[in-house]
């Protein structure tokens, strides 16, 4: 299994091409692809997807994992991003190739054992999974091996890996249905609405027994 990792960007693009043989992962070909500030967006974008689509026919990968994009307090960052992953993602739907996304979280604890690691210690412990024998620079690119070692060790066979609810960014988001929590409430509305008609009868029969007795 071949798995393309993707660390998008408008500025910069880390990729890193992962193969898994037999439980053991080796890197393919690892790189970042930066564009100039001073080109126009779609020029940028469209040497983004040329970058990409080219990665997908020199490898062939079986899967293209790409990290999720989450609300940020840089706007213009989380923008640009959302952008670059939107040009990933139509790379991999042309080629026919199945996506998979992952948090940094996700990514952190699958290669450095918590969510929390910096970017130095996700380098080191890529070149140590990998059997590299220098750190993978630059970050980009060490980020886009790492996504692409969470891909190969999350796959499995006929599995089908969905995204957060909250995730509206998401390829794969979760199906659709209510949860255990959302049944425990409307169970709890019901029985109070239940509970409520009652009062409201006697009420209603008390206050017209008042009516009757003052008419008399």
């Amino acid at each position: 299994m071949i798995i393309l990792g993707i660390d998008p960007g408008t500025a910069a693009l880390g990729y890193g091409v992962v193969e898994r043989i037999a439980g053991r992962l080796r890197a393919i070909d690892y790189g970042c692809l930066s564009t100039s500030a001073s080109d126009p967006l779609p020029t940028r974008l469209l040497t983004i997807h040329a970058c990409v689509t080219e990665l997908i026919e020199t490898h062939r990968p079986t899967i293209v994992a790409v990290e999720r994009l989450f609300f940020s307090k840089n706007v213009q960052t989380a923008f640009g991003v959302g952008q670059a992953r939107g040009v990933v993602l139509l790379a991999a739907a042309q080629a026919g190739i199945a996506v998979r996304e992952a948090t940094p979280s996700e990514v952190k604890s699958a290669v450095a054992g918590h969510g929390a690691a910096d970017k130095d210690q996700i380098a080191r412990m890529v070149a140590l999974i990998l059997g590299l024998a220098a750190v993978p620079t630059p970050d980009d690119a060490a980020d886009a091996l790492a996504i692409g070692i969470w891909a190969a060790n999350r796959e499995r066979v006929g599995e089908r890996l969905v995204s957060s609810v909250l995730d509206r960014s998401a390829v794969a988001p979760m199906v659709a249905g209510i949860t255990p929590y959302e049944r425990a409430v409307q169970e709890a509305l019901g029985r109070e609405r239940g509970e409520a008609r009652p009062r409201v009868a006697k009420r209603a029969v008390r206050a017209a027994a008042i009516r009757k007795e003052r008419a008399s």
